[in-house]
């Protein structure tokens, strides 16, 4: 874990250097100030020496200046390194996140990952901001304090080393207490993130449901469970408090009870003895800082620990050392596949499925809901690897191929259509980015996208709200389907994607497909028997198996289910439908 943190230092290892250089430069002042106003007291004012006093006062005032300076110096490094240290990791974690494979991205909940990229990366930035200030300044500043307090007067420091090893013995116990509480106050803040992130992406079904209450409730149950445990640790380090405040007021009362007697006996002077109380407070209020590096350390081993999982996350998917840059054609070939998303699973998802898919061929998919066959083309652009068998396209397996040259060669429209913040282009163009405005038109006619787009104000440069929001199902469809298309694909993949299109759309784009690209191999899967009809094959899924292959009216005559769903969306049958059981 150390390792993993220390790598995100990088090009702030100067600066980070530095800081506790500049601290120690400024404990060095301040521990020189006390001895400076002792001897002003001793040799100027009760010597009557007045150049002296100003020399000495004069002397103070630069040493001030440059524990000023020193001071300014190592707060603007700290800052620096722990910004830079916190950006990096955020950067870190961010980039291999987009390494992931979606085994990867099943381990980690999005409420989870954005609560380590932003609120356990801020408490590893004000740890290690704390650890390059505080934790060099205080330690170096009580050891020079009392090191100072046993020159000047052995007896009187003895007071303040009984105080700071109580002192010691009792942060202990108090902070040791309080790790188990912040350890557990992020995963709350998962849950807290959990409640906002849903409640802000589906707001027109919570609105829709009138919801609001039962949302309102379970942030306030989230919010409440992180103050109840913020308030359990917080109680605990606040008792450090009166009695670090009790222990400072004893030493003071001490010190001036015993240096009164000694200064009556000529064994202290008074000068000494304004030092001896200055320096008494320089090595308490010390210790309390490092009773507050000690809590923001505890607070932060729990945020370190969730960082360094999500940078050290291995995806599951990788190149093979010499990959295939090229595919040669659209041919897809399922050989005895077989596919778990957990292996520890008693029964995989796919079981022996064995499809041979031509180039250019038109094939059709559908099946109940829960029939895999998601899963099943999931696998064509290794989005997940088979646990059995294989799965090739173009004639090789695709864990042959480099993995950006495959998933540029099948272009997959999600079930779930997503469009981001930007213009309508902007979206187009995550297919291509260098299309041309004409290659987007183009695709825009081929997915019927154009019929609405040239109806907006601005047309292609139209501004597409965050998640797509204002623009209606069957549109965001359209677009995605025209982004897939921009890439130029040797196999389209559309997975359910025309779902929200009236039926006369969905016939426009299936006969552009067939006139436009009569050359790329396109798999649709459907719910509407209409939509994979015309298919050259069509593939009917049940249970993670292949129930039937062959053209419409194969399976009309040899596949039940086929035809029992078929008869019910004409309306020659009662009831059946691909999600009742048969």
């Amino acid at each position: 874990m150390i390792k993993t943190l220390a790598a995100q230092i990088r090009e702030f290892k100067l600066v980070s250097i530095l800081t506790p250089v500049w601290m120690v430069g400024e404990v060095i002042c301040e521990m020189i100030i006390p001895i400076l106003m002792g001897r002003m007291v001793d040799e100027g004012i009760y010597g009557s020496d007045m150049s002296f006093i100003v020399k000495t006062g004069g002397l103070m005032l630069l040493v001030a200046v440059f524990g000023l300076f020193f001071g300014i110096m190592g707060g603007f490094c700290g800052a620096k390194a722990s910004a830079g240290f916190a950006r990096n990791l955020r950067k870190a974690m961010h980039d291999n996140i987009q390494t992931y494979s979606f085994a990867n991205i099943d381990k980690f909940s999005p409420s989870s990952l954005v609560t380590r990229l932003t609120t356990d990366a801020t408490n590893m930035q004000n740890a290690y901001q704390m650890i390059l200030r505080m934790a060099v300044r205080a330690p170096m500043s009580m050891i020079i304090a009392m090191i100072m307090s046993f020159v000047l007067s052995p007896q009187i420091a003895s007071i303040y080393l009984v105080a700071v090893i109580f002192l010691v013995i009792v942060i202990g116990l108090l902070m040791s207490s309080t790790t188990k509480y912040f350890k557990k106050v992020f995963e709350k803040y998962d849950d807290l993130n959990e409640s906002v992130q849903e409640n802000v992406s589906a707001i027109r079904v919570v609105k829709a449901y009138v919801r609001e209450d039962h949302e309102i409730n379970k942030f306030q149950k989230a919010a409440a469970n992180i103050y109840l445990m913020f308030c359990k640790a917080e109680l605990k380090v606040t008792g450090v408090q009166p009695i670090m405040m009790g222990t400072v007021y004893t030493c003071i009362l001490l010190i001036s009870w015993f240096g009164a007697h000694m200064i009556v006996s000529d064994a202290l002077t008074t000068g000494a003895l304004m030092s001896l109380l200055t320096y008494c407070m320089n090595i308490l209020m010390s210790l309390m800082m490092v009773a507050m590096v000690f809590v923001m350390i505890t607070m932060s081993q729990a945020s370190a620990k969730r960082i360094t999982d999500v940078i050290n996350e291995k995806s599951t998917l990788t190149n093979p050392e010499n990959p295939v840059m090229e595919v040669k054609d659209g041919s897809v070939c399922f050989d005895h596949a077989d596919f778990a998303y957990n292996a520890e699973s008693r029964e995989p998802v796919l079981k022996d499925i064995n499809i041979d898919i031509r180039s250019g061929e038109n094939i059709g998919l559908i099946g109940a809901t829960g029939s895999a066959k998601s899963s099943l083309v999931n696998l064509i652009s290794r989005l997940y690897d088979v646990t059995a068998g294989s799965v090739s396209v173009g004639g090789l397996d695709v864990r042959k191929y480099d993995m950006t040259v495959l998933r540029d060669s099948v272009s997959v429209v999600l079930q779930q259509n997503v469009l981001f913040s930007g213009t309508i282009l902007d979206n187009l163009r995550w297919g291509n980015k260098n299309a041309t405005e004409e290659e987007c038109r183009a695709a825009c006619r081929i997915a019927c996208a154009d019929e609405f787009i040239n109806n907006m104000p601005k047309g292609y440069e139209t501004y597409i709200e965050q998640g797509g929001t204002n623009v209606s199902g069957g549109q965001k469809q359209r677009l995605c389907i025209a982004r897939a298309l921009l890439k130029k694909p040797k196999v389209l993949i559309l997975d359910d994607s025309t779902s929200a299109v009236d039926t006369a759309t969905d016939a426009k784009i299936r006969a552009a497909f067939r006139n436009e690209l009569p050359e790329m191999t396109r798999i649709m899967i459907a719910q509407r028997i209409s939509s994979v009809k015309d298919c050259d094959r069509i593939i009917v899924m049940d249970n993670g198996t292949v129930n039937g292959i062959g053209t419409h009216d194969e399976l009309m005559a040899t596949n039940e289910i086929y035809r029992e769903v078929y008869e019910s969306q004409t309306g020659a049958g009662a009831d059946a439908d691909f999600d009742k059981p048969q």
